[in-house]
């Protein structure tokens, strides 16, 4: 899943049938995209592969732990910078009941299941991060996709 390469953070499809878990980012003009709906992760921390770096973040937002093995989909983006390391869009299901276990850290302003389609429409969306969720479900969901 992971050649090696250099890299500055990795975002997770956390999903659940149609459904996936989302964030609405805390309004701060300082941060990167404020204010708008994303997805767990974050930047990388030492020498952290990107299935490391993504289950870290989940555990530091959400309160959930997951195996490396529940993660089914890792792939790389271009920085958006030329030149700049690249980061990492991953994928992994989640039992539905275990969200009865997420304790939402102090990042964000509030978290919530979303249907798929939703966030890929949705204008108030981290907009590569739409674009990486739909990457996805063409390879791995098409079935999302066509659904209304």
């Amino acid at each position: 899943m992971w050649d090696g390469r250099d890299f500055h953070g990795a975002k997770i499809a956390l999903t659940f049938g149609e459904r996936l878990v989302t964030y609405k980012r805390d309004n701060i003009p300082t941060i990167p995209s404020p204010g708008l709906w994303d997805l767990p992760g974050g930047g990388r921390e030492g020498s952290e592969t990107p299935v490391a770096c993504a289950l870290r973040e989940v555990e530091e937002e959400f309160g959930l732990i997951f195996e490396p093995r529940t993660v089914r989909w890792c792939r790389p983006y271009a920085g958006a910078i030329a030149g700049t390391p690249c980061s990492y869009f991953l994928a992994a299901s989640i039992d539905p009941e275990r969200l009865d276990y997420v304790c939402f850290g102090s990042e964000g302003e509030r978290w919530e299941p979303m249907r798929i389609r939703d966030f890929l429409d949705h204008a108030q969306a981290v907009p590569n991060l739409q674009q990486r969720l739909r990457d996805w479900a063409e390879a791995q969901a098409p079935a999302v996709l066509a659904s209304s």
